[in-house]
C-alpha cells in the first residue's frame, strides 16, 4: 500500500509541478491588486441575514477597505502593462466596473 502511495504522489508531482513552475509571475503591483481585488470579490459576494447587524457591519467595513478604488486601479493597470499578454489575461478576469458613480451634489 504505502508504495502504492509513493507511486501517486510521485505522478500527481510530475503531472502538476510543470504546470506550476509554467505560471506566469505578476509583477508586485499587480500581484498586490489582484489579492485585494479578490478580497474584494469575495466580501461582494457575502450577503448577510439582515438581523446579522454586527456580521453587515463587517463586510461593508471590508468593501470598503477593499473595493474602493480598484476600477481606477485596475483601469491604470491595463494601461501600464497593455503589451504584457500575460498580465492582461488576468487583469481581464475582474469586472471593470463595481465602485457605485460618485454622488453628485
Amino acid at each position: 500500500m504505502r508504495m502504492v502511495n509513493q507511486a501517486v504522489f510521485l505522478i500527481l508531482c510530475l503531472g502538476v509541478g510543470p504546470a506550476i513552475a509554467a505560471a506566469p509571475q505578476l509583477p508586485a503591483d499587480v500581484a498586490k491588486f489582484v489579492e485585494q481585488r479578490e478580497g474584494c470579490d469575495h466580501f461582494r459576494g457575502e450577503m448577510p441575514d439582515p438581523s446579522e447587524r454586527q456580521r453587515m457591519k463587517e463586510v461593508e467595513r471590508e468593501l470598503r477597505k477593499l473595493c474602493t478604488g480598484t476600477d481606477k486601479k485596475l483601469a491604470d493597470l491595463k494601461r501600464k502593462y497593455a503589451k504584457n499578454r500575460a498580465v492582461l489575461d488576468r487583469l481581464n478576469e475582474f469586472e471593470e466596473r463595481i465602485e457605485p458613480p460618485p454622488q453628485q451634489k
